[in-house]
């Protein structure tokens, strides 16, 4: 089964999103400097509608 989190983490690097801190169990919280926005991402995403909801909290458009 596929983890989409190694290639979410790149995307989410890509368009300006920094790691900010480590949340919950194995989440982390992302940051965006320029819109203020942050986003919770789990270690290990095995949905890619998981991932792709992400991205669209984030303000992106679907890479999976």
């Amino acid at each position: 089964m596929a983890d989409y989190a190694p290639e979410l983490k790149k995307v989410l690097r890509a368009a300006g999103w920094r790691f900010l801190r480590s949340g919950r169990g194995d989440h982390e919280i992302w940051f965006n400097p320029t819109t203020c926005k942050h986003v919770s991402v789990d270690a290990k995403i095995r949905s890619r509608h998981t991932a792709n909801g992400i991205l669209k909290q984030a303000g992106l458009p679907k890479h999976f």
